[in-house]
């Protein structure tokens, strides 16, 4: 199983050898299971839907890793519409951005700019702004990233990783700002000095991080589809007396349909990650690697559609 995934993840960053499914996962209908479309139209049918269903939507555009000034604005740009957008719709979500697509990586004084820039314009429209966490090379300047902006901003929340070993130390210096972090287990491959490579290490430091949230003023956003993590959050929620728009759970659209729908009867704030576009296959390949029994899946409706 940690073969398939690793395979995965390693395939997730080769394009040459992905694109039949690139050209074929939106036509056969399998990649829809995981990503709206690739246009914010698509998207926005199927966050409106999910509004009706009683859930709410963080949205997220896919690709990563932009190269140019023009690509980090052409990025902002599209946020800043989705933002307009979901306003005008009267779409109950918020908006999550990669920082690497605003970029961080090679003009980090323009990613704060242009994150800011967003939170404004969440904040004159009532919304907020979700900050993904993505490889280990760049968590620190992520976290940097943050807390400038977090410092002009309070609608600003954050992504923080429990596979790895640094999360619960960010925690503690961002504690202060009492900020909504969303917790998740982390999609990407990292070395044993810098992450923990065993399931259960990765599920104990998600649990002992959702202590840490709970009793520290944070607002959770327990982003997993792990039943027992699941139940030891709402746990907590009861021992601490929060109230349902206190904490929420997050879940990937697509995943465990069944246990979203049970956790709004249940009375839970369920909140669905829905990202669209046209650099969907990295984010495709890494959902796989996280289950890979959907691999069949996807071989399955490639033969079909020969």
């Amino acid at each position: 199983m940690a073969i398939t995934r690793d395979f995965l993840i390693w395939l997730s960053t080769k394009p040459s050898l992905t694109r039949p499914i690139a050209r074929t996962g939106m036509r056969l209908g399998f990649a829809r299971r995981f990503i709206a479309g690739e246009t914010l139209e698509e998207a926005l049918r199927v966050a409106a839907d999910l509004n009706a269903r009683g859930m709410l939507v963080v949205m997220n555009q896919l690709g990563e890793h932009v190269h140019s000034r023009e690509e980090a604005e052409g990025s902002y740009a599209t946020y800043e519409r989705i933002l307009r957008e979901m306003a005008a719709r009267k779409i109950a979500g918020t908006i999550t951005i990669k920082p690497t697509q605003l970029g961080l990586e090679f003009a980090p004084d323009l990613c704060r700019d242009l994150t800011c820039r967003l939170a404004a314009q969440a904040q004159a429209l009532g919304n907020m702004v979700e900050i993904d966490m993505e490889h280990s090379a760049i968590s620190g300047v992520t976290v940097d990233l943050f807390e400038h902006v977090r410092n002009a901003y309070p609608n600003v929340a954050l992504a923080v990783q429990s596979y790895l070993r640094r999360t619960q130390s960010d925690l503690k210096r961002l504690e202060p700002f009492h900020p909504k972090i969303r917790l998740v287990k982390g999609a990407y491959n990292e070395p044993p000095e810098v992450a923990f490579q065993e399931k259960r290490e990765v599920d104990q430091s998600y649990a002992n991080l959702l202590d840490t949230l709970f009793a520290n003023g944070f607002f959770p956003a327990v982003a997993t589809h792990d039943e027992a993590l699941l139940d030891h959050a709402r746990t907590l929620a009861r021992e601490r007396g929060l109230r349902p728009d206190q904490w929420e759970v997050q879940m990937l659209l697509g995943v465990r349909r069944d246990l979203q729908e049970k956790l709004v009867r249940d009375g839970v704030q369920m909140r669905v990650y829905v990202t669209f576009g046209t650099e969907w296959v990295p984010y495709f390949m890494r959902r796989l690697a996280e289950r890979p029994a959907n691999v069949g899946f996807v071989v399955r409706s490639l033969l079909k559609g020969r």
